[in-house]
């Protein structure tokens, strides 16, 4: 019996054989490579990479996917398959001899902004990421200081990494067909990092609540976070609003806050 969906799994099973194979050739797997696909699903992506590297770890963990996986993949290469939560998977202790891990996936939407951020802690042993994610989730990740969508997810990501949208994905590539556009997106772990940031919690929290009241000014916003001196030290204007700073400008006003923080 072929397996059905799972809307509690949030699964949604590409099958388009031409956004397939712009994948692929996005990704250009090499043997070698120290691939690991999250949420493998029934396979459309997990092939074509096995095939390509001779190696695969995948995560997946709806139990009743992982023997149709093995019993039809494992002959092409060597597939390891965990049966394990993403949210909970150290990514970080499956590097090896080969160097970084290249992340592949195809990501729930439900759960795509914990996973994302699950990943940026890790950043440090991925070489990069390619990602399936709502249109909508990778237009904000990319979006630059200014635009409407610019916010803390932007701030978040490309603090960490350089992002690139490659490619629009309708509907009608997956079952069920979700009801938004989906996009492939790839992220670069920066090594070594442009806008390095002493204190990765309060960074988090300057960028959480200043976007958490966009329309405010800095001043208003961070008012509990950041002392007015702090933003002269930073060379920050607090007459601005959250989606006028940039990213090195967010790292700069956190590392001030940091700063003033540990003095007497």
């Amino acid at each position: 019996m072929e397996h059905q969906p799972r809307k509690r799994f949030g699964q949604n099973f590409l099958h388009d054989p031409t956004v397939i194979q712009r994948i692929h050739a996005a990704i250009g797997a090499r043997p070698g490579d120290r691939l690991v696909e999250i949420g493998p699903g029934q396979g459309a992506i997990t092939q074509g990479l096995l095939s390509a590297a001779g190696t695969l770890d995948v995560v997946e963990l709806d139990r009743d996917l992982i023997e149709p996986l093995r019993a039809r993949l494992g002959p092409l290469g060597d597939l390891r398959i965990h049966n394990v939560d993403a949210l909970r998977f150290a990514l970080c202790d499956l590097v090896g001899a080969e160097g970084g891990l290249r992340v592949v996936g195809n990501l729930p939407y439900n759960i795509s902004t914990p996973l994302l951020f699950h990943f940026l802690d890790q950043a440090d042993c991925i070489r990069d990421l390619h990602l399936m994610l709502q249109k909508e989730v990778v237009d904000r990740i990319v979006a630059d200081p200014g635009d409407k969508i610019y916010g803390r997810l932007s701030v978040m990501v490309q603090s960490v990494c350089s992002a690139s949208s490659l490619f629009r994905i309708g509907p009608g590539a997956f079952n069920p067909a979700p009801k938004v556009d989906s996009a492939f997106l790839r992220l670069r772990p920066l090594n070594p990092r442009p806008h390095p940031i002493e204190d990765a919690a309060l960074h988090a929290r300057i960028v959480a609540a200043a976007f958490g009241q966009r329309r405010k000014t800095l001043r208003n916003s961070l008012s509990k976070l950041i002392e007015p001196a702090t933003f002269a030290a930073a060379d920050i204007d607090p007459g601005l609003r959250a989606e006028n700073l940039d990213v090195a400008s967010y790292a700069r006003l956190a590392n001030a806050a940091c700063n003033s923080m540990s003095k007497p």
